[in-house]
Order: structure tokens, then sequence, then C-alpha cells
């Protein structure tokens, strides 16, 4: 069962959680101890992690080193793999492909080459038709009137077998490290096979010259301390940094394996793992891998996979440019200068923020315990306590008051009656109570709609409410179309005044009623009953009584009061 929200629960909320200045002290001695020390463990342990910090950082550094080469090819080779695609893809070019000898797809697939071409990075395209095998080649001087055969491919002839083995891939796309003849260097050879329905109908070919985009790549590495090598999926080294510009190797048919140039058994277990894993092309470049080495120059590897290709790119760190632990020691006296002035800050900030106003929240809430009237702080505020403050006030608007009429809600009647009775019994104080019930409420329902009906309890709730004017008195909506005033400290002749105020006022709001017997307007009738409070009485007694009392208005003609004194047999509870 839920537990009743009422002003013992907001009592225990201040107390406990909120109590004034408890929370504050609390942190901030916490804040100081874990603070200092944290200063002692750092002063003492930095010399001990010096090498590892500088291990660590090193490591990240090849690992960035890494990524950010094989990102940047990838953004070459991808960008060209994307612009190729899409001329395989268009509509144009697989028409064309299987029906070549159409002159009008000829013109639209050509229109579609040209515009690829002149995207490329190598102003190149060739393409060759599955069912001829007829070798085109397009590059950015073309015209549709030279856009002729080249040449026929011949699977009897070693130079042709790239197009027939790609015919018989099931890849999109398959990239290679080759030979140019015609200019005798290395070129990345861009092969793409074109689908339609199904069917090989061609392949579209291009290429890159891989030592001019890999060589703006890797302008940074001196290779001394930092050295790239680029390996494909059969751990052939298609590039290496240190060869950059050397001719001899350029034009160099002869590939050299990567356990060649890099002995360390670590790092060869993993590399080896590594290739046998890849199967295609790398969907995503994932995290690099660093491997520290134990026999070599270098001191790290690092291994990542080239996206939308199925290279790795393979970086050797050395960190010996790191400089020695003295030069850092007045960094490090400055970062803990830094570190105490930003304790210091934060703790006031801290203090501002979120101290201050929750004790503003506490004693509000305190105030709300002995004033149902006060404001929660923070309601306005757009922050957490804001949300705070709200939830509060909502939670004792819910409990407290009727949902339907907006006055106190039974729950509230039944809690603060019995504090009044409470209080009253010390010194055998008066007590009065008025039960108040609208008439014929039923027909008024049955004549105008519940909403209407809804509409007439909000109405007499608050002009019941607005004629109460003593800060003690309050008005309760006791069930259905009932509603209870309790008036601590007024006799019999206070009880006349406090009646006849409230019938008049239902009056004045001249609200119509068709179906009463009464008057046609809205009526009320009255109980009400005083008497003196024993400590052995309980609320039911003076409920009791101003009910019957009701009853007796409402046999009496209703649109009265009817005052009934609470009479010996109600002395004592039962």
């Amino acid at each position: 069962m839920q537990e009743t929200f009422d002003r013992r629960k907001i009592t225990r909320v201040s107390d406990r959680i909120f109590g004034r200045g408890s929370l504050y002290k609390r942190v901030r001695n916490i804040n100081i101890a874990l603070f200092t020390a944290a200063l002692i463990l750092m002063a003492t342990t930095m010399l001990v992690a010096f090498n590892s910090i500088v291990s660590q950082v090193s490591a990240d550094n090849a690992g960035r080193y890494a990524a950010s080469t094989a990102d940047a090819i990838s953004a070459n080779i991808v960008m060209e793999v994307g612009i190729v695609g899409k001329a395989a893809r268009s509509a144009a070019v697989t028409v064309w492909l299987a029906d070549e000898h159409n002159a009008e797809k000829k013109t639209l697939a050509f229109e579609e080459f040209s515009n690829a071409v002149g995207e490329l990075y190598s102003s190149y395209l060739s393409v060759t038709a599955t069912g001829s095998h007829n070798y085109y080649i397009i590059d950015e001087y073309d015209t549709l009137s030279g856009f002729q055969p080249f040449s026929v491919l011949d699977k009897s002839t070693p130079e042709h077998l790239w197009f027939f083995d790609m015919i018989s891939s099931d890849k999109d796309y398959l990239l290679n490290v080759a030979m140019d003849d015609v200019v005798h260097q290395k070129r990345v050879w861009l092969n793409y096979n074109v689908v339609r329905d199904g069917v090989n109908v061609g392949v579209i070919s291009t290429w890159l010259d891989f030592s001019s985009i890999a060589g703006e790549l890797f302008v940074q590495y001196d290779n001394t301390t930092l050295r790239g090598l680029i390996i494909d999926e059969n751990g052939i080294i298609n590039l290496d940094s240190a060869l950059i510009g050397d001719m001899d190797a350029d034009n160099s048919s002869q590939d050299a394996q990567i356990e060649e140039e890099l002995g360390d058994p670590v790092f060869l277990e993993i590399i080896r793992s590594h290739l046998d894993n890849v199967d295609g092309v790398f969907e995503t470049r994932g995290a690099p891998m660093v491997i520290e080495l134990e026999s070599s120059p270098y001191r790290f590897a690092t291994i990542a996979g080239i996206k939308g290709t199925p290279w790795s790119m393979v970086v050797l760190y050395n960190p010996s440019s790191f400089l020695s632990l003295s030069l850092f020691l007045p960094v490090i006296s400055i970062l803990i200068a830094l570190l105490i002035a930003f304790a210091l800050i934060m703790n006031a900030v801290r203090n501002r923020e979120i101290f201050k106003p929750l004790d503003r929240l506490s004693a509000s809430l305190l105030r709300l315990k002995e004033d149902s009237d006060a404001t929660v702080y923070g309601i306005e505020r757009e922050d957490e306590i804001g949300n705070l403050s709200k939830t509060i006030m909502d939670l004792f608007t819910q409990a407290n008051y009727d949902a339907l009429t907006g006055i106190y809600n039974r729950n509230y009647m039944d809690s603060t009656f019995q504090n009044i009775m409470h209080m009253l019994s010390r010194s055998n104080g008066i007590l009065s109570v008025l039960m108040i019930d609208v008439d014929f409420f039923k027909k008024y329902n049955d004549e105008y709609g519940h909403d209407k009906g809804d509409y007439c309890l909000k109405a007499v709730a608050k002009t019941l409410s607005d004629s109460i004017t003593r800060k003690e008195d309050f008005v309760a909506r006791y069930g259905g179309e009932e509603f209870l005033a309790i008036l601590p400290n007024t006799d019999e002749a206070g009880v006349r005044i406090i009646a006849n105020r409230l019938l008049e006022s239902v009056r004045r709001m001249a609200l119509p009623h068709g179906r009463s017997s009464v008057a046609d307007h809205v009526t009320v009738s009255i109980g009400a009953t005083t008497g003196n409070v024993l400590f052995t009485q309980a609320k039911e007694v003076f409920i009791k009584r101003a009910d019957e009392a009701m009853y007796s208005a409402k046999q009496s003609g209703r649109d009265r009061y009817v005052f009934m004194p609470l009479s010996s047999e109600y002395l004592f509870d039962d």
C-alpha cells in the first residue's frame, strides 16, 4: 500500500535528506580528504609511473598514426569505388552492355562514363563487355565517335586473365596492386562487376597511382621513429614508406612479405591471425591493434584494416623523441597548482549552485510543514532543483488537494482534523464542524449531465472555500457532493454567522437548477455542531453529529442549516 504523503513525510524528507548544512559539510569534508589523498598518491607515483605513461602514450600515438593513414587511404579508394559503382549500377550502362550494338543505348552509356571520368582521380575508365569481350577505354578527352573497342580480351592471354577472374568472382569489386606495363609503375587497380538481372554483363575498371596517393600520406613518416607499410590479405607489402621515391622500388615487380621485414615472434603470431580473418574487404576499420615489440628497432607495431579494401595498415613506431622526465617537472608542478585551484573553484561553484539552493529548499519544506499554503522554493527554476521542487509540490498537492474541485481532500481533512483535535484537547478548547451537502445533486446530474455536475461541484467548492476567511479554518471535500468545514475555537454564535454566510454565498452564485423543488438555483443544506474537545474523543463524533444535523436540515426543507450541539452521548468514543 502506498504510504500516505502528509506533513510527517515532509518532515522526514526535510530532516533526513536536507538536514540544514549537513549534506554540504559531509561532501566538503569528503572532497577535501579525497583530494588530499589524490595529490599525495599522484606525487608519490608519478615518477614510478612515467615509463608506463610514455608507453601508453606511444601506443596511442602509434594507433592514431595507423588509424588516420588507413582512413585517409580508405577515403581515396572508397570515393573511387563509389564513383565506379554508381556507373556500374546505372540503368544506362547495364542496358547498353546487355545490348552492346544499340547506338542509342551506347550514347546514354557514354554520357554516364564521361560523368564518372570527370570525377575520378585518374580521369580514366575502361569497360569490357562480357558478351563480346570488347575492351573500351574512356578518358577525359574522348568523344562519342571515338568510343570504340580498343581490343578484344582473350582468356589465353595472361595479361587478360584479370577480366575472366573478375566475372567469375562473386564480389561486387576487387582491388589489387600490380604493375602498369605501359608506364612501368605500381598502381591500384579497381575492377567492378556490372550485373543485370543477376547476370554479369561487363566489368568497369580504373586505376589509382598508388605511389602518389600514399606518398602524400606518408610525408610525416621519417622511417626512423615512424614507418608505414601497406600489406594485402596475403601479407605482401604493397607499399613501404621507407621506399617512397625510390625509382627502383617503384618499378620493381618483386613483392616482399611482411615476415621478411619484421621477425618479432609476438607480432608475427598476431599478424598471421589477422590475415587469416580477412575475407573480402573490411566493412569497417575497427580499432587498431597495438603490439609491443621485443626484437625490433621499433618499440610498437600497429595493425589497422583499411575500410573498403582487403589491405591493412602496419605502422612501426619508436618513441625516442620523448623528452626526459626532468623537463616535465615544471609542467607537473603547474598541473598540481591548477588542480588545487580547480578544486577550490569547483567547491565554491558547487556550494552556490547546489548546496545553497538545497538549503533554501529545505527551509521552504520546513515552512510547508507548518503552513500548507507556503510556497516550495525553486518551483520557478528550470533545472534539477526546479524539477525536484515541482515534484515535491505536485506530490503534496496530489496528496492533500481534491483533483476535481481544487480544495482540500479527505486525506488532508483526516490528518489535519486529528491534529486540531489533539491541540484543542490540551485546553478543553471548543470546536465546530459543518457538514454541507448540495441539494438534489443527483437530479442536477440527470438534468444537465456529468460535465455540468463537475462544474457545479467546482463552483460550490470555490464559493465555500472563499467564504472561510480565518487562517486556521478550512473546507475539505468529504466525498461526492458533501463538504466538511472545520472551525477551531468557534462557538455556536460563530457557527451561525459562518453557516448563514455559506448559504447566502451559494445562493448568490445563482447556478440554475431546473429539477430542484427548493429554488430555481443550486442550494446547499448545512448541519453544524459545536463542543469542547476531550482527549478521549475522536474526530468521528463531531462528523457524525454534524451529519445528523445536516440530515435534519434536509428533512426540514433544505437550503438551510440546522445546529445540534455535541450532546453527552458523544462525549466519549465508542
